[in-house]
């Protein structure tokens, strides 16, 4: 074979979304198992489509199977982001949460070989009916999301984890499987959603739907009669089996707590069927999944025949006649058969930036570094832009430095979250974006590499590149920001007795020499001195926190809201800034904007000095300094040296008995100051994984009970009990303007030595007593809620702020 030399590569800066550019960051090299496994793979064309609700809902085994023994293409469809849960490594929620969240299925699918969507359905928290669910979220746009993701990924068949009804254990799970059900018809028929057929996919029917059955939890519903596969087979090229690579995908889920051991031997799932066409011996009954092409076939045996671990570049050729004879193969792996091209040749490059941000309006200069190790084709790589080219040498680095202006679309913001959106659903703005688990990239180098006449097309996302002296070379996404943004500390800020209350703003520059002026804007009535504040920044990533006097109006009786504009050079921005850290998902960046609900209360308060021992992560300290009591943040060890008496109460923060290895411990040391005199106030545990079963002086049992209409009638039980009357008179209206949930994992089994005083209940259920439990012990008070808190306080929900400080009161 002659080999050609001196082959053009193609290179310029493009803004492309993901739906035109083929991705390839390099994060992870091939190895020359990876080769072969792909190899393999080049034979098989199928596609499974995997739906259901949250992140974890996923079978990550089956998933692990599907993609890298039987080789079909292999997707998750998440309907929401899981935004609703609780966190049990850091304190971030909704939203936030959301987007921990979102990464955590990244890093899994990395693992077990799946790709990932989302549809904009919303995660409002816990749901007990898909009515509900569906009223929430609007069903008929979440069936076009999940239409339109059907018909874009194309899938032969489609499986659910959930059943249609109450034994999904949550009204979303069970929306989760109708939604699969129906979309499964409607993409179909193009009479559905007839205005996707203009943006470029067609109609689509996949061969069958299942559910994939389950033993778990108590509830059995798989059965003899149904499809069986083991999916616990061991990858020799791997050296894993799918259970203990489903295991590792698994563990990435943190912020739920599910590190899992890892499984080794037969795993058998089940199937049964929805709608479709039957299957009696696998999946793919009735389906050729296979490449049918002979010449291809041949080609593709003929590389595995003589494909060599220690000289992988030895096939290039072959591959590079497979693409050339596979280029109008429908359904073939042309993007797999690309990265073994480059892999073969030992083929890497990046386009990274030595700084992690920039403002609007900035050059963002970059560095193009390729290189390729293995092989005799040696390709050039010609900067269109720059009319310059550069000849690669076998392991020697070629090196391009190029730079670009970022304009606003470029902004580092998720598209989701471009607009305010209600509880049930994302507002999206593109009908292209939907179903994405990231923006697609607004500034990318996309490199065509030429080989062998083959055009190789790589879409290099810029990103920022640096050298830790612990964790050596890392990489983090490029941020793209306002040139100034305002941050607020609170998302909701409550005027106690209708007085003055000082707000700070957090002014971070991402650009440097500039100046303008930060101006609150205030509904009819409210005022702010100072009315406007000058700024000036000389260097980028200066910081300046700046205060506002507001005046509430004494006409105000409902919630309102601040927002913040940011001036500069006539131009108006209003965003705040927010950032993640954690250290197994990438950096996440966000800007938000630059607002904040102002509510006005009647709180009385009496014992300012609270200890607060963290649990999961919950913001409720903050929120409680802000209304202006004493918090001292306390260690479990602290707890179990300090003199507490000094303390007028201590809370306990959320899930503190289930991530506490000190609970027990520090248990005797809080009854005994709850008997010395003090008030105690421990927020919602839940009923499994806990440390101690000891809560309180007297007995009482945790259960997976709960009020999710965050609207639900509340009944008072005891009136006259002091808790609902000092130093608060707690009154129905309380209980308005609740966000999510009541209450959850409510107390069952209660000792009669509590005293409960609130009753409630969702729709067609019995009422429960067990969301707060009152005891007085030695000289002191026990107080135990199951009350969602730690969502209502940082939401500023006026009476929720004043049912707390009752509860913090010490007897009278």
């Amino acid at each position: 074979m002659s080999i050609k030399k001196n082959l053009l590569s193609l290179l310029f800066i493009s803004l492309l979304t993901l739906a035109k550019a083929q991705q390839n960051s390099f994060e992870r090299p091939f190895s020359a198992a990876d080769i072969a496994q792909g190899i393999a793979g080049l034979s098989v064309k199928g596609s499974v489509l995997y739906i259901a609700a949250h992140p974890d809902d996923e079978n990550t085994r089956l998933l692990a199977y599907l993609a890298k023994e039987a080789k079909v293409r292999t997707a998750y469809l998440s309907l929401t982001r899981g935004d609703g849960g609780q966190n049990l490594i850091g304190n971030e929620q909704a939203e936030l949460l959301g987007q921990i969240r979102t990464q955590e299925l990244l890093a899994a699918r990395k693992v077990d070989g799946a790709e990932q969507f989302f549809s904009r359905a919303n995660d409002f928290g816990f749901s007990k009916t898909s009515d509900e669910t569906f009223k929430i979220w609007g069903k008929e746009q979440i069936l076009a999301d999940a239409v339109w993701i059907i018909r874009k990924f194309r899938p032969d068949v489609i499986i659910t984890r959930f059943p249609e009804d109450s034994r999904a254990g949550h009204g979303h799970h069970a929306a989760s499987a109708i939604i699969a059900r129906e979309a499964f018809v409607a993409a179909a028929d193009p009479n559905r959603f007839p205005e996707q057929l203009k943006m470029g996919v067609k109609a689509w029917q996949a061969k069958r739907i299942l559910w994939n059955t389950y033993n778990f939890g108590g509830n059995n519903t798989t059965a003899a009669n149904q499809l069986k596969i083991d999916v616990g087979l061991y990858n020799p090229l791997l050296g894993q089996s799918y259970g203990e690579i489903a295991a590792v995908s698994r563990t990435n889920h943190k912020s739920q707590g599910f590190g899992s051991t890892l499984q080794r031997g037969e795993a058998i799932e089940y199937f049964s069927h929805t709608a479709g066409e039957p299957a009696t011996n696998s999946l793919f009954d009735g389906l050729n999944i296979k490449v049918t092409n002979q010449a291809i076939l041949d080609l593709i045996a003929k590389i595995q025949t003589e494909f060599n671990v220690n000289k992988p570049a030895a096939v290039v050729p072959d591959l590079l006649r497979l693409k050339k004879l596979a280029a109008n193969e429908l359904g073939f792996k042309n993007r797999l058969l690309d990265e073994l091209i480059l892999a073969c040749n030992g083929f890497w490059a990046e386009a990274v930036t030595t700084q992690q941000s920039y403002a609007v309006g900035d050059e963002v200069p970059f560095i193009i570094n390729a290189i390729y190790r293995n092989g005799e084709i040696a390709p050039k790589i010609n900067y269109l832009a720059a009319a310059q080219t550069v000849a690669m040498q076998s392991n020697k680095m070629a090196t391009i430095n190029y730079r670009l202006f970022a304009d606003s679309n470029a902004i580092t913001q998720p598209y989701y979250l471009q607009k305010e959106h209600p509880i049930g659903y994302y507002s999206i703005n593109k009908q292209q974006d939907v179903g994405y688990p990231e923006n697609p990239n607004a500034l990318e180098a996309k490199l065509d590499v030429d080989i062998g006449g083959e055009l190789i097309s790589l879409h290099l996302p810029l990103r920022y590149k640096f050298t830790d002296p612990i964790k050596g070379e890392q990489y983090q996404p490029l941020v793209i920001a306002p040139k100034v943004t305002a941050t607020l500390s609170d998302q909701a800020y409550l005027f106690l007795n209708n007085q003055p209350k000082n707000i700070e703003v957090s002014l971070k520059s991402f650009t440097q020499n500039v100046s303008g002026e930060l101006l609150p804007v205030l509904p009819a009535g409210w005022k702010s001195n100072p009315e406007k504040i000058a700024f000036n920044f000389a260097q980028k990533g200066e910081n300046k926190i700046v205060t506002f006097n507001v005046i509430p109006s004494a006409k105000s009786t409902n919630a309102t809201a601040l927002n913040l504009q940011v001036k500069i050079n006539g131009q108006v921005s209003n965003r705040g800034y927010k950032a993640i850290r954690y250290d197994h998902i990438p950096n996440i960046n966000l800007f938000p904007m630059a607002a904040a609900k102002l509510t006005l209360a009647d709180l009385k308060m009496v014992g300012k000095r609270i200890g607060y021992i963290d649990g999961a992560g919950d913001l409720v300290a903050q929120a409680l300094q802000q209304v202006g009591y004493d918090v001292v943040q306390l260690t479990s060890s602290q707890i179990m040296l300090a003199d507490l008496a000094s303390y007028d109460a201590i809370v306990t923060g959320v899930r503190f008995f289930n991530v506490s290895d000190e609970a027990k411990e520090v248990y005797s040391k809080l009854m005994d100051y709850v008997k010395n005199g003090g008030v105690l106030l421990e927020q919602y545990n839940v009923n499994n994984g806990l440390k101690s079963t000891n809560f309180g002086p007297y007995p009482f049992k945790l259960v997976n009970k709960r009020v999710t209409e965050e609207d639900a009638k509340v009944t008072f039980t005891n009136p006259n009990h002091v808790v609902l009357n000092y130093p608060n008179k707690i009154n129905p209206r309380d209980f308005d303007g609740w966000v999510q949930e009541r209450g959850l994992y409510f107390a069952d089994e209660i000792d009669p030595k509590y005293e409960t005083v609130l009753s409630m209940n969702d729709t067609g259920e019995a009422p429960n007593v067990g969301s707060l439990l009152v005891a007085n012990y030695g000289k002191g008070r026990f107080v135990y809620t199951s009350l969602s808190f730690f969502r209502q306080l940082p939401a500023g929900v006026p009476g929720a702020f004043r049912l707390f400080a009752n509860l913090l009161a010490k007897p009278q």
